[in-house]
């Protein structure tokens, strides 16, 4: 069973959510890192968690020893850091006075002046609570601490206190949470939209000065780098100025919004990628507000949020869309979710990897059903993970489907937390344990754990290196899917040679043409860094190479990596093309940069299925490159291996790597490094001073971003010729009254999919392709093809965005048959035309439009424009077998109406094709309409189904009633202010 933990203390009392801890522990939670633009309007809210105890010490309550370094200082740093009541608004705790239960407000005997309080849940006196998983401990924190009865009443702390029956019957609950975190893909149209919503206060009599977050925002540039120049020792400098160049827009409008709304930090682009340096830094772990302390939680509008799960603080990701309405002060509304409990035992075996781990993790819970969950790890395995091992499996939640996969925290955690630079503190042995209860359970020892591999499609799809050549030929053979190419046995085996800039050079299927060490997954754990370290050390010193079409690139989350890496390490990854190309996101979410314009020519000449291995978290179809259409996630130093082997269809236990030096083969096991190597390195080479030093100077920025020069208003002048920020089109004509249900009659299919379309086909985020829709409105406003950049930094543009939406080449629409691509069928004219040129005639002829879907319809990346593309393509509903979380609620927040084929019906079993026109009969009236009911759509050929509604709560249903969440949430403003 799972432990949650307490201990006691002198006084026996009880804290938060367990036994009181060190009291004076919770004086120091606090040092800011952040200067307030002026008194009481800090720009970042709280400073990031330098010193205190980490969320166990307040909610499990460990017992522990603190020595008091420079506190004193530190908590007037602390309260210099803290919002004032007027700047926060509604995103304050509610106060006691207010608050129904005040009575569980206890006080703290702290340094700080007037001392410090906090809600106690024992204070209660509910036995309910002793049974709770503690990630629901958390949630009912937050309701106890926020609980105002208006936007959280003691009825939703109530469905949370009964969750062992309510978790069952779907019940919504609402949820504040600490702060907010965002990258720039996502941020950028946040900030569009807030700079909008501005303009919208302003023409409906409102204050914009209003418009601003409420709780604090981390916003970290790390998604615009893109591996333009790899193998040089000049790739980050060079990367650098290319992404200054391409960006300037984007980044000029950041800065300006770092500027004009309070209660915002923006971390300047080049100094990581946004979990690590959530991770490392920017996690407060408690909060003091105002001298009321309560856990950290976090939500993000990128879905691998989940990270920071792994150091025990709850955060998950959303739509853009939620996040933008959270950070004005709304609460979320969310199903109350049920908790699977995973129990790990044993330990890991010499040479098995995180990876390895996570991705058997991955599979055995897409296996078991874990979609809108909760996983709780527990057990004695756990203390045999490093606190980046246990960040690693708890990123991948969006991968085997959890909303969390949550690590309690202990000893290693703290640890960790003095590592990287946190409060030096030593911190006892837990006492004593608690039993919670779980919805269900698995278990998994850790020596049952084999190094493996996933892919080609999906990242729940694991094959284990030894069975990877035998799976690679399956796929070759099998039919077209998430494990098949078709491809004819005569042309399985062919060889392309051609001429590589002088070379002889050759090409199969399953060629490796992009090995790439990225993203927060593995650049943010040490092991697994080093080892690819030792790998490279090894061959180098064997005599291997990597073939020099292969284009390989390092791209770590944060500067730390470096800097243990330079421990010797660094140069023999270099001397192998696996030069650092900068910090931050590339490959993982497309940003891999242009093949040689030779091999991409022998790719598309003879249609070889080539590969991508990569150290990320997804690799869907058309995600990571437009010629790579297999993509395999891996481990780093597997990553560097399949390098130097140059092809996945290759058995590392039977068959050697290459040839080194003396024409002697070079095998896997040869080059292999030990568990105790690894931990050898790590332990004296990763140090407490390469995190204080990173992050000292984080957000001082880099001379090119100190030279940007940027507007002062606080109502941003838009700029009709940029081709980057571009004024959104959601509120023009918006009035004070919403304006209800809208009916939908005769409404044309305008895409027809099948199961899993992901994100990345709906609105893609990589490069733009020359020949796309996009591209053809960017050469008319005068953007040349090599400043294309990609859609994901284009996402400001609703002009761009719209025409890229569901403009990935790998897409298939079942109106066009199996062919791929960006394109449909005009129902009423029979015409292919791009999606976009389709939906606008049927805008301009006053047609509806629907999308047909399969199930995990919006499975991958959180992405806000998946659903505001969506929208303004004019499409008023998607009936799909099943969503994807996020997506789903984008698709609320945006106005859209999501419906579910009722159990055991799809398109087929019904009779549809899509070429049918579709009556969807909503009520007349929002009050007639309830969550989850029963919606009858009739067709034009005389069928008859009945779908789910699936807006879940009431607040989803209030969204909906008002055209969508932003204008919800701008009504609602202007009217607090009248």
């Amino acid at each position: 069973m799972g432990q949650l933990i307490t201990g006691p203390t002198a006084s026996h009392g009880r804290f938060l959510l367990g036994h009181v801890p060190c009291l004076k522990a919770a004086a120091a939670v606090f040092s800011s890192r952040r200067r307030g633009k002026e008194s009481g309007r800090p720009d970042g809210g709280i400073g990031a968690a330098t010193r205190g105890p980490p969320p166990s010490s307040l909610l499990y309550g460990s017992t522990c020893r603190i020595r008091p370094h420079q506190r004193h200082a530190q908590n007037a740093t602390a309260r210099a850091a803290l919002p004032s009541s007027s700047s926060t608004g509604s995103a304050m705790a509610t106060t006691a006075s207010s608050n129904t239960f005040s009575f569980a407000l206890r006080r703290l005997p702290l340094d700080l002046e007037g001392g410090g309080s906090y809600y106690s849940l024992p204070a209660l006196r509910d036995p309910r609570i002793d049974k709770l998983p503690y990630t629901i401990r958390v949630l009912l924190e937050s309701a106890v601490r926020n609980c105002d009865e208006f936007q959280i009443t003691k009825e939703d702390v109530e469905k949370i206190l009964g969750w062992e029956k309510t978790s069952m019957k779907l019940v919504d609950i609402p949820l504040k949470p600490s702060r907010v975190l965002l990258q720039d893909f996502t941020g950028v149209p946040i900030l569009v939209d807030l700079a909008s919503m501005r303009g919208a206060m302003s023409e409906l009599g409102g204050d914009p000065d209003k418009i601003n977050p409420m709780v604090p925002a981390d916003l970290v540039i790390d998604h615009s780098v893109t591996a333009n120049v790899v193998r040089s020792d000049n790739a980050v400098q060079t990367n650098m100025e290319l992404e200054f160049e391409r960006n300037k827009e984007r980044f000029t409008f950041l800065k300006w919004g770092s500027s004009a709304f309070h209660n915002m930090l923006i971390i300047p682009p080049g100094l990581g990628i946004v979990h690590q340096v959530n991770l490392e830094y920017l996690a407060r772990v408690v909060f003091n507000r105002n001298g009321l302390f309560y856990p950290d939680s976090v939500l993000g509008t990128d879905s691998h949020t989940i990270m920071i799960n792994g150091l025990g603080v709850l955060g998950w990701g959303v739509g853009g869309i939620d996040a933008e309405a959270a950070m004005l002060g709304q609460p979320m509304s969310m199903v109350l979710p049920g908790v699977v409990g995973f129990k790990l035992n044993g330990t890991l075996r010499n040479g098995v990897t995180a990876t390895d781990l996570v991705l058997t993790v991955t599979q055995m819970l897409r296996k078991h059903g874990v979609v809108g969950k909760f996983v709780d790890f527990y057990g004695r395995g756990m203390e045999e993970l490093a606190l980046a091992d246990r960040a690693t499996i708890a990123n991948m939640a969006p991968e085997y489907g959890a909303t969390v996969g949550f690590f309690p925290v202990d000893h290693i955690t703290l640890q960790y937390l003095k590592i990287t630079g946190r409060e030096d503190e030593t911190v006892s042995t837990i006492e004593t344990y608690l039993q919670p209860t779980f919805s269900s359970y698995l278990e998994l020892d850790l020596r049952d754990v084999e190094p493996c591999i996933s892919g080609p499609k999906r990242p729940h799809n694991r094959v284990t290196l030894k069975d990877m050549k035998a799976d690679w030929h399956a796929c070759l053979q099998n039919k077209i899917g998430f494990k098949g190419y078709a491809v004819p046995k005569d042309l399985q085996d062919r060889v392309v040679k051609f001429d590589f800039h002088g070379q002889t050079a050759e090409l199969k299927h399953g060629s490796v043409l992009i090995a790439a060490i990225t993203s927060c997954t593995n650049t943010s754990n040490p092991t697994v860094m080093i080892s690819s370290g030792l790998v490279a050390k090894k061959a180098y010193e064997l005599g291997l190479e990597v073939k020099p079409w292969v284009k390989t690139s390092l791209a770590p989350g944060s500067g730390v990596v470096t800097k243990y890496l330079r421990s010797g390490l660094l140069r023999y990854l270099s001397d192998l093309g696996f030069n650092l190309v900068g910090y931050g996101c590339t490959t993982c979410i497309g940003n891999s940069g242009d093949l040689d314009q030779i091999v991409a020519d022998a790719v598309t000449e003879n249609e070889i299925i080539a590969a991508a291995v990569l150290s990320g978290n997804r690799n869907f179809e058309g995600r990571i490159h437009p010629l790579t259409q297999a993509n395999y996630l891996a481990s780093p130093p597997l990553v560097i291996v399949y390098a130097l082997a140059g092809t996945a269809d290759i058995n590392f236990e039977e068959e050697p790597i290459g040839t080194g030096k003396g024409d002697r083969p070079v095998f896997l096991r040869d080059i292999w490094p030990s568990s105790e190597e690894v931990s050898e390195i790590v332990q004296s080479n990763v140090l407490v001073d390469m995190f204080r030093s990173t992050y000292e100077v984080i957000t001082k920025g880099n001379p090119m971003w100190n030279q940007l020069v940027v507007p002062t208003a606080e109502v941003y002048s838009w700029d009709p010729s940029s081709t980057y920020i571009r004024e959104p089109p959601f509120f023009k004509g918006m009035t004070m009254d919403p304006p209800g249900p809208r009916s939908i009659n005769d409404a044309y299919c305008l895409l027809s999919f099948g199961d899993c379309v992901t994100t990345d086909h709906i609105s893609p985020a990589g490069s733009i392709h020359k020949d796309s829709l996009a591209a053809k409105y960017l050469v008319e406003h005068g953007v040349k093809p090599k400043d294309f950049n990609s859609y994901g930094s284009r996402r400001g543009n609703y002009e761009a965005m719209m025409r890229g939406t569901f403009g990935n080449i790998r897409i298939v629409n079942k109106l066009l048959g199996c062919e791929p691509g960006p394109k449909t069928i005009h129902i009423p004219t029979g015409e292919k035309l791009y999606v976009y040129d389709a939906a606008m005639r049927y805008k301009t002829d006053g047609q509806d439009t629907i999308v047909l879907a399969g199930s995990e319809y919006g499975t991958g990346s959180s992405r806000d424009w998946d659903a505001k593309g969506t929208m303004l393509l004019g499409v008023k509903s998607v009936i799909a077998k099943s969503f994807e979380r996020i997506h789903r609620s984008n698709l609320v927040g945006m106005g859209v109406i999501p419906l579910c084929f009722k159990s055991g019906e799809d398109m087929e079993s019904i009779g549809l094709t899509g070429h049918e026109q579709y009556t969807i009969h909503l009520p007349s009236s929002v009050h007639e309409m309830r969550p989850g009911q029963d919606i009858v759509v009739t067709t034009s050929t005389g069928k008859s189904f009945v779908c789910t509604l699936r807006f879940d709560t009431e607040v989803e249903l209030s969204y909906y009633d008002h055209g969508g969440i932003l204008h919800y949430v701008t009504r609602k403003l202007v009217n607090a202010a009248c």
